[in-house]
């Protein structure tokens, strides 16, 4: 099969063995997989990743130990956990101290025509939501992740720092919970997206909101100017929502947590059934931040728009 491979210092389209299956697994022929930041971020040397990257898909089932699965179009849970320690028990299996996850950490990844997964980890795509939205189930789980953590009241003022692609998924997703929504980034033309959905936007050069001004403010910058912008606007007692995961080390002074105390929650992945349920629903609707549907032999081309500051999702096709 075709695979994106990273063996730390570059990414090559390489052939490799189809993966096999071991008890409790399935076998999915990848139909579409997703470019997400945390995908450029390994290449920049995060979690010190090697093998197939990816993590965001939609595919087939071609082999399993489920007769009900067999067929059908599937996404699926990144981690794959033990199951069998504490964290797992209290169905927390992405806190499983033993995990791995796909195309992260130890496990090959999505970027290629085959991938393995625990059956338990796999969700049948409603006939009505298309492959192409479908791809979308694991950062939109991340996104809506946030109202599982954190009771938002509709008289909050809630600040999204970033306009890209996971920003535009949280800002989707928090419309719905507050009438006092701002969303703020770089980019023009990605803030007019929101724009058409009634979302409040402004540019990042024309912001000049007092500070500590926000009830709960969300990072999905992606870079550290994110995180101290975050750091910057939210009020005393209020909630800071870091969604970002990037390379590198930065210098944090946590004196301002303190003194204000700022309620900081950690927030990454989330439930596939609530996310399928929006798309299938067209609550949301991630067709419009889609830059690139690209083959996998146009790889070097998908990554290069991928890489670009105007630029959202780019999918790559199997």
């Amino acid at each position: 099969m075709k695979a994106l491979h990273f063996d730390g210092k570059k990414l090559q389209l390489v052939e490799k063995d189809i993966p096999e299956t071991v008890n409790g697994d399935s076998l999915v022929k990848v139909l579409y997989a997703g470019i997400c930041n945390t995908d450029l971020e390994v290449m920049n040397g995060y979690m010190d990743f090697r093998g197939t990257i990816g993590h965001e898909f939609v595919g087939v089932v071609e082999k399993t130990n489920s007769p009900g699965l067999l067929g059908k179009h599937v996404v699926g849970d990144i981690h794959v956990s033990c199951g069998e320690c504490e964290f797992c028990a209290q169905g927390l299996g992405r806190h499983c101290p033993n995990r791995t996850v796909l195309g992260i950490q130890d496990k090959d990844g999505s970027l290629a025509e085959y991938l393995t997964l625990p059956t338990r980890n796999l969700h049948i795509v409603p006939s009505d939501v298309p492959d192409i939205a479908a791809v979308f189930a694991e950062p939109l789980a991340a996104a809506y992740e946030i109202t599982q953590q954190l009771q938002i009241l509709n008289d909050y003022r809630v600040l999204v720092v970033g306009d890209g692609k996971l920003g535009q998924l949280v800002a989707r997703v928090l419309q719905f919970q507050t009438e006092n929504l701002l969303v703020v980034g770089k980019h023009p033309e990605k803030l007019a997206i929101l724009e058409e959905l009634n979302i409040p936007t402004r540019l990042l050069s024309e912001f000049d909101a007092e500070e500590k001004s926000f009830h709960v403010v969300v990072d999905a910058a992606g870079s550290w100017e994110g995180w101290q912008l975050a750091m910057k606007m939210v009020r005393p007692r209020g909630f800071l929502v870091l969604k970002s995961t990037y390379s590198g080390e930065h210098k944090c002074n946590p004196a301002n947590l303190v003194v204000n105390e700022i309620t900081v929650i950690g927030s990454r992945g989330g439930s596939f059934s609530d996310s399928l349920h929006l798309l299938r629903k067209n609550i949301i609707d991630p067709s419009e931040i889609i830059s690139a549907v690209l083959p996998v032999s146009e790889w070097k081309k998908a990554f290069k728009i991928a890489r670009l500051p105007e630029s959202l999702k780019v999918l790559i096709e199997f």
